[in-house]
């Protein structure tokens, strides 16, 4: 193994780490639901994104270990299977404060990987492939996986926010409306500087 400590190098090992982590002491509240959760969601994600990669929707330049696969295997293996768990375990009882819940959690995914694919050799968009393309399929993605652990994990074993805390003038309602206006604020500004591009 050779690696090259670049900012790829840095960004792809702090996030395997970081999720990592995360998922582990997830899956540790209860290895049997969460485990098979985690297990499913990183077999759907690894075959999706290899057939958008055989399709050519996208490309990952750089990975840790080039010569194992085309695609950032243990990034998908431990990322978006972390992401899943995050979100079956914490998300809000009521569809009107999970949609929040999970509309932060795709604005912050979009956001990393929109940095990723502007400022680092991670991820190329290629063939008929945009930011909306990502947004929808993170939506779709976490959604049905949302559904997935309702069907597998108990409400025991889940903890959603408080409600209270994301009504109205609250401080989850702020830290909320905070993080989607600053990254569609900046959804708006990479958009502005790719249109600027073509001109």
């Amino acid at each position: 193994m050779n690696l090259n400590f670049n900012i790829e190098t840095y960004v792809s090992v702090a996030g395997i780490i970081i999720t990592a982590l995360g998922s582990i002491y997830v899956i540790w509240l209860n290895k049997k639901t969460y485990g098979s959760l985690f297990l499913i969601s990183a077999i759907v994600g690894e075959i999706l994104c290899y057939i958008f990669i055989s399709i050519g929707f996208y490309s990952f330049p750089y990975r840790l270990f080039p010569s194992i696969s085309s695609m950032p295997f243990f990034i998908i293996l431990t990322v978006f299977p972390f992401l899943v768990l995050l979100g079956v375990r914490y998300s809000p009882t009521s569809w009107a404060y999970k949609i929040p819940f999970y509309w932060v959690i795709v604005h912050l995914g979009m956001f990393a990987e929109t940095w990723a694919q502007t400022n680092t050799k991670l991820i190329e968009y290629e063939l008929f492939w945009d930011v909306w393309d990502s947004y929808t399929w993170w939506w779709i993605y976490l959604l049905i996986f949302e559904w997935v652990g309702g069907l597998i994990v108990s409400k025991k074993d889940r903890n959603p926010v408080d409600e209270k805390l994301l009504e109205y003038g609250k401080i989850g309602w702020f830290i909320i409306h905070f993080i989607l206006i600053t990254t569609i604020f900046l959804a708006g500004f990479y958009m502005g500087k790719i249109i600027s591009l073509y001109n």
